[in-house]
């Protein structure tokens, strides 16, 4: 009996090691310069996005349904670099490629965590332009600050919910084969698949992700079908342009953050890549769209543009009294 309860215990058992070790890029002469470029792009979207934040947070004119939008992609941008680059560059040019086991866990959250949120906020940022351009005169009654920031609360609690239900149920696998990462941080997929005990919920979950990342670019292929459709309706070629205008900073948020990812995920179904052209290709998927975003709304935007003007405009007329005054 007492074998028979040791034997019960020992397969329940979980193994958890103490550390990971993350691999990264492997057999590349010079891959440190990669790890440099990835920083340069973290401290510009870092930036940018400060001031993205800075400026919504200033100018009251920017206090609305569209720009609080705005203001949560920002902080999702910011919130995924730090979470991401900042340990690329401990892991791999200080050569600390071993991570422990509860800090893999919280790494892998907050990645996926904030990349959620990017997802949601470029999906709500759609529901404000169909609104604004299928129904305009409903816009003030249907989208306002106070839905906008009950849909981002929402948002965010489901986005904690589903992605820290991925990440807790890791802790019921068992590692007892490797503890090596395919990858260039601590990636779900990477992690479950080490498992020697069963990971199939681990892997539904996954697919889960998988699904809410790839339903994002669908919603909004689908908002801007209608969108398209409302355009076809004016009558003039002016009205539009006019209208078209201001989807094209969405639009063009939307491409630089959903291609790149899709891609590599197409490719890799249907090329098998490697290790190496898998980590490169997704870590530019996951680090340049932060860096862009900020800049595609500063020079497509005629707010931010317009508030930045007035600021340059406040500060030389104060710089020019000045000089006066001491002459």
């Amino acid at each position: 009996m007492n074998n028979l309860n040791a034997n019960y215990s020992q397969n329940i058992s979980v193994v958890r090691p103490e550390y990971f070790f993350i691999s990264g890029l492997s057999g590349i002469p010079g891959s440190g310069y990669y790890y440099m470029f990835l920083f340069f792009i973290y401290v510009v979207a870092v930036i940018g996005n400060s001031i993205v934040l800075l400026i919504i947070a200033c100018d009251r004119n920017l206090h609305s349904p569209k720009y609080i939008g705005v203001f949560n992609l920002a902080l999702a941008d910011i919130g995924e670099t730090n979470a991401l680059i900042p340990n690329m560059m401990k892991t791999f040019l200080f050569e600390s490629q071993y991570i422990s086991y509860n800090a893999c866990l919280a790494n892998m959250f907050f990645v996926y965590f904030f990349n959620t949120i990017q997802c949601v906020s470029l999906v709500v940022l759609a529901f404000d332009r169909f609104v604004a351009i299928c129904l305009p005169l409903r816009y003030h009654a249907i989208v306002n600050n106070a839905v906008m920031c009950s849909v981002f609360s929402v948002m965010w609690m489901l986005s904690t919910f589903l992605v820290g239900l991925t990440v807790s149920l890791v802790t019921r696998l068992s590692f007892c084969k490797s503890s090596e990462i395919q990858s260039y941080f601590c990636d779900h997929g990477p992690v479950y698949r080490m498992a020697c005990n069963d990971n199939s919920v681990n892997s539904f979950l996954a697919k889960v992700l998988t699904a809410v990342y790839f339903a994002a670019p669908l919603i909004i292929f689908l908002s801007y079908l209608c969108i398209f459709f409302a355009l076809s309706k004016i009558t003039t070629w002016e009205g539009r342009i006019k209208a078209l205008k201001t989807c094209v900073s969405h639009l063009l948020l939307v491409g630089v953050c959903f291609f790149p990812i899709i891609g590599t995920y197409i490719a890799a179904i249907m090329l098998s890549l490697s290790p190496n052209v898998r980590i490169i290709s997704t870590s530019l998927a996951y680090a340049v769209p932060p860096m862009l975003n900020p800049m595609i709304y500063v020079l497509n935007t005629a707010e931010v543009r317009n508030f930045i003007r007035t600021v340059i405009k406040k500060k030389s007329s104060s710089i020019v009294q000045s000089i006066s005054v001491k002459q």
